[in-house]
């Protein structure tokens, strides 16, 4: 059986989509034994922009 845990992360609020931090939470999490799967966009500005996603990450129980 899996267990999933979700990081919420906010992009910045200049021009363009850039996301800060990612990375090192992704290395945090591989170091506890977590698998990075994927994201979902949770906030969306009018315009298409993603202003918050959920990182997504996985470990056998």
């Amino acid at each position: 059986m899996k267990r999933y845990e979700y990081v919420r992360i906010k992009g910045s609020k200049f021009a363009g989509a850039k996301f800060e931090d990612h990375r090192a939470i992704i290395d945090q999490y591989a170091s506890k034994g977590f698998s990075y799967i994927g994201y979902i966009p949770v906030v969306i500005a009018e315009y298409g922009k993603f202003k918050e996603i959920d990182l997504i990450f996985e470990i056998d129980k």
